[in-house]
């Protein structure tokens, strides 16, 4: 069966602004209500402006210009009322307003957000992680400019303009209308700038997305940066994807203060023409001069929310280059998904079997497993080698089902994995990467995750169980130290056993190890192997290695290479028929550095040592015993061999 899900877009697709509309606006369910009380409040804001400029009039008419102290209190009063009445409205909408946008912002990052993390391993593969963030941070904003601030502004504009429009109409319509022939003017302004600021502000958010890539890259590589003199290299990438944001900002900025001027200029025809006509109307004595500087003040208040449907137009425009990437990663779906009636079992034995399988990455140019087949009895150790690029991976994958097999089937117990629910699967079968996997937060976070809720003894117990209780008692803030991916509180063999104990509370049925020693010298690799047995006791292990040293205790041995099984067997057995695994044996063993210290004994955790060595190197060192197996103390053997 192929894998489910369509393979993203490479590109970004180009949509109108009323479709992104429509993409987005179901998020507004719940906030609707709101919304319209947002509307409501801007009706009364401008019925409460219009009013005010009346008085203005009636004030310049009866007060001003005759000069009556007496007529100045009433409409004075009634003046100060309604400001006080439009100021709270106001201050109420504009209350509401922020906080039904940031409401939509965090409902919208939610779901986008909650999306990214069901797709497949190739979608991250494929995109930059800086990017990714750019789109999740200002793009989500973008976003809700168009849907909810665009729309509440487009309201309070739209009832702005009808109530300035209608008051001017009802002081001079003619003297009304023949002003309003110039507004198609801002609409003509706006449709010739659209276009280009669509264009420049998809370049724009292309490039800020690139250049937090950048940052995010440098930084993260700090330590290659550094040894190998990249400063000049990382800066030139820098500044190049840099440039691309600065030309995309600086040609945005101009062509927004053009269309500004422009907008300035046509307003400024709008009002000559009103005070020429106005004068010659007052000079005939059938306009006051309160009427035409009332009439002139709906127009001084009109313009600017007419400039602003205008305005909107184009900042919704802008904003659709972020929906459309956006919408990129929406339309990206997961490798697999949740079975429609999902079996739901209780906590299996263990027998995993992988029966005919055949796998091919989306977008690869060759299959990566093809016709794999092997399985594994509850309690069992079953190592997966060969050479690199063999697709030995790729059935970590599998059996976590972060894909499913586009032909043949991965079975629990003899269900198969694309029927059980993936919160069921994963509670089952427990992953140690290849990669230490460290959350951002304390030691107890890093290792409660493995079984959230799970009790304080539970959680030191585990750490035990793993070797780590005794250096995590040594941090300064022991269990609630913070650690992070690139701490230098800990060393590469104290993550990994952190990952050990979080494996162990998980106390999951099926483990699966990836390369469980690959990156650790052969000081911190013996100091894993200890709780890495004790996390297999009982357990069905499959063990995903290059790493031989383990290969004398497994219960079998299981040699792939272009996704086919070569050889399969035990590790006196194998390297009697002299084939590929012998072959990969030898050149392990022939290598100038090895894991052979892996043969070493355990011994107890060392006192802190001087000169602020991670453990000390003291401890008698015994020799491998003539079959290849690890000697370790204490009597500790595999469990069921």
């Amino acid at each position: 069966m192929a894998v489910e899900g369509a393979e993203f877009a490479d590109e970004t697709p180009t949509i109108p602004a009323r479709a992104a509309f429509r993409r987005f606006w179901p998020l507004t369910k719940g906030l609707r209500k709101w919304l319209l009380a947002v509307w409501l409040c801007t009706v009364l804001a401008a019925l409460a402006e219009t009013e005010a400029v009346l008085l203005f009039g009636e004030l310049t008419d009866d007060a001003l210009q005759k000069g009556s102290p007496a007529a100045f209190w009433s409409p004075a009063g009634q003046w100060l009322g309604v400001a006080v009445i439009g100021a709270l409205v106001a201050y109420a909408g504009n209350s509401l307003a922020a906080w039904t946008t940031e409401r939509f912002v965090m409902r919208l990052r939610e779901h986008v957000f909650d999306h990214v993390q069901q797709l497949p391993p190739h979608f991250f593969q494929r995109h930059r992680q800086g990017d990714l963030l750019s789109r999740l941070t200002s793009d989500v904003e973008a976003i809700e400019t168009m849907v909810v601030s665009g729309l509440a502004g487009a309201a309070s504009a739209a009832f702005s303009a009808l109530f300035y429009a209608a008051a001017a109409f009802w002081l001079r319509w003619d003297l009304a209308a023949a002003t309003f022939v110039l507004a198609p003017l801002f609409w003509l302004a706006a449709r010739r700038f659209s276009g280009s600021i669509k264009d420049v502000s998809r370049a724009g958010r292309v490039a800020d997305g690139a250049i937090t890539s950048v940052v995010e890259e440098s930084l993260g590589n700090i330590v290659l940066t550094q040894a190998y003199d990249r400063r000049d290299a990382e800066r030139r990438r820098l500044r190049e994807e840099a440039n691309a944001w600065f030309r995309a900002s600086v040609r945005s900025t101009r062509l927004n203060e053009a269309y500004e001027q422009l907008v300035q200029v046509i307003e400024t025809v709008c009002v000559l023409a009103v005070i020429g006509i106005g004068a010659w109307e007052i000079s005939t004595g059938r306009m006051t001069l309160g009427r035409l500087l009332a009439f002139a003040a709906f127009l001084g208040y009109l313009y600017p929310p007419v400039r602003g449907l205008a305005q909107l137009g184009l900042t919704v425009t802008a904003a659709t280059a972020g929906a459309e990437r956006l919408i990129e990663v929406l339309d990206a779906r997961p490798s697999v998904t949740d079975p429609r009636h999902g079996v739901e079992p209780g906590r299996p034995d263990g027998t995993v079997e992988v029966r005919d399988v055949s796998f091919h990455y989306p977008g690869a140019d060759r299959p990566a497993l093809t016709g794999l087949s092997f399985a594994v009895r509850p309690g069992e150790l079953v190592i997966i080698t060969g050479p690199s690029g063999a697709g030995k991976s790729t059935v970590a994958k599998l059996l976590l089902r972060f894909y499913d097999p586009d032909r043949g089937a991965v079975l629990l117990d003899g269900v198969p994995l694309r029927d059980l629910p993936l919160a069921r699967l994963r509670e089952y079968v427990a992953l140690l990467p290849q990669e230490t996997l460290v959350l951002h937060d304390t030691v107890r976070a890093n290792i409660a995750c493995g079984r959230p809720g799970a009790s304080e003894r539970a959680i030191e117990e585990a750490a035990r169980a793993a070797d780590a209780h005794d250096f995590i008692s040594r941090l300064p803030d022991g269990y609630d130290t913070r650690v992070d991916p690139h701490s230098a509180r800990l060393s590469g063999g104290q993550l990994q056993r952190l990952a050990i104990a979080r494996a162990l509370l998980r106390d999951a049925p099926v483990l699966v190890l990836d390369e469980p020693t690959a990156g650790l010298d052969a000081m911190a690799a013996r100091r894993v192997v200890g709780p890495l047995r004790r996390l297999m006791a009982g357990r069905t292990t499959i063990m995903i290695t290059h790493d031989l040293n383990l290969a004398p205790d497994a219960d079998r041995i299981v040699v792939v290479d272009r996704g086919r099984v070569v050889e399969t067997g035990r590790h006196g057995e194998l390297l009697a028929r002299a084939g590929a695994y012998a072959r990969l044996h030898r050149s392990q063993n022939n290598a100038v550095l090895d894991t052979g210290e892996l043969r070493m004994p355990l011994w107890e955790e060392d006192r802190p040592p001087a000169h602020g060595a991670a453990y000390g190197n003291g401890g008698h060192v015994a020799p491998a015993q003539p079959d290849g197996r690890l000697p370790f103390g204490g009597g500790e053997a595999w469990p069921g061999r």
